[in-house]
């Protein structure tokens, strides 16, 4: 068994590399993309929108197809799913059509749902006291497509000149490419599924169609105070770095900083966020979910003050970014790892499709809104709201820590 999780763990960190490449590289120039064929700024920020709803939208039938036959055919659905909203991005770029472009978002979106359901399948065969650490190498991989990918965009549009199309949407032709890399990649490799095969170790009682329907694993969050405090973890992280990294490039640009140190802050922050992903699967599996929970709570709400607080400190504004970074992997870690500890095997698959769904559209919901909230008041007033979500979470921790030790 140790031998197949390796593989297993091998085969994610490729695709997951290939995934993230492909999503960092179109992502790099949609809202510049999103801008040009609608006329508009103030639609391009729709272009994060449809991305973001695609991918929530994704989730629940996702997860209802890996629940019948295993992670591989879900993973693989959603990388072409992905490829061929790129395809139709590009489609889109060609006939100006900003309707078609939205939807050809939204598709591309969907490969963001096999990157976030990849940590996942990394869990199925490993240890209980390892699954945090094989979980968080996984969420690591994507660090090299996150960072090689805007750096390709530009050549990605150089490369389709002589096409007819506009270079804005070269990014998405490589990225259907990568798409399709990846989705061979694990239909190939990915054998024999860690899903299917976890479950064939599992008690008979948790191999019946009732045990792993979505509506079993709806139960099986509603029933587990920890997983409960898992999923709220994961999804109030992602809104609370969501929310203040879209609107941190807007507030430095507010105090003077160029276009080079704007991107500088943003690597730090996508540093933050998944090169040190490995030490918080560490931790989880050694000190405990609960406490790398905590970790968390306590890393966004210095996060939030330094930001809240930098004014035209830039060197401040990029420590609260990379802060905010760590504490949002401390928390996908930590939750992601909590919720597969918490509920039964043959329920996981759709407990992890409710996590992803809710924290989605929660996200999207928090990148809306902080538009509007740094419109009617200030950034500083923003961060004020996301360290305000981090009390009932910190309080929720604290409540199931006390539950568990009684």
């Amino acid at each position: 068994m140790g031998a197949l999780q390796r593989r297993t763990q091998k085969v994610l960190v490729a695709s997951q590399i290939l995934g993230g490449l492909g999503t960092a590289t179109g992502i790099a120039l949609a809202a510049v993309l999103a801008k040009k064929i609608s006329g508009d700024e103030a639609l391009s920020g729709l272009a994060s929108t449809a991305s973001v709803t695609g991918s929530a939208a994704l989730s629940m039938p996702l997860a209802a197809l890996m629940n019948a036959r295993g992670r591989r055919a879900g993973l693989v659905l959603a990388y072409l799913i992905g490829a061929s909203g790129a395809g139709l991005t590009v489609v889109a770029a060609k006939a100006g059509s900003f309707p078609l472009l939205l939807l050809g978002l939204a598709g591309f979106g969907a490969a963001s749902s096999a990157n976030l359901q990849a940590r996942y399948a990394a869990a199925d065969l490993a240890a209980p006291d390892r699954r945090a650490q094989a979980l968080s190498t996984v969420v690591w991989a994507t660090t090299i497509g996150a960072v090689l990918g805007p750096n390709i965009a530009a050549p990605a549009g150089r490369s389709v000149a002589g096409l007819g199309i506009p270079a804005e949407s070269g990014p998405f032709v490589w990225a259907a490419a990568v798409f399709l890399v990846a989705a061979a990649l694990v239909h190939l490799l990915l054998r024999p599924d860690p899903l299917l095969a976890a479950r064939a170790l599992a008690p008979a009682a948790e191999r019946t169609r009732e045990a792993r329907s979505l509506r079993a694993g709806f139960a099986a969050v509603r029933a587990s105070p920890r997983a409960r405090l898992a999923l709220v973890t994961v999804a109030v992280s992602h809104t609370a770095m969501v929310s203040v990294m879209s609107m941190t490039p807007v507030d430095l640009e507010h105090h003077g900083a160029g276009i080079e140190l704007i991107g500088l802050v943003v690597s730090g922050h996508i540093a933050g966020m998944y090169a040190f992903s490995p030490v918080m699967g560490r931790l989880a599996d050694r000190y405990g979910r609960l406490t790398v929970i905590g970790l968390a709570v306590g890393l966004l709400a210095c996060a939030a003050l330094l930001a809240g607080t930098a004014g035209g400190s830039h060197a401040r504004s990029a420590a609260g970014l990379f802060v905010l970074g760590l504490g949002w992997s401390a928390g996908l870690v930590a939750g992601s790892a909590l919720l597969t500890d918490s509920v039964p095997g043959a329920a996981r698959a759709a407990a992890q499709g409710l996590s992803d769904l809710t924290t989605s559209l929660s996200a999207g919901i928090g990148g809306a809104a902080a538009g509007l909230v740094v419109a009617t008041a200030s950034y500083a007033w923003l961060n004020l709201a996301a360290a305000c979500l981090l009390v009932p979470l910190g309080a929720f921790a604290l409540f199931t820590g006390r539950v568990q030790r009684a």
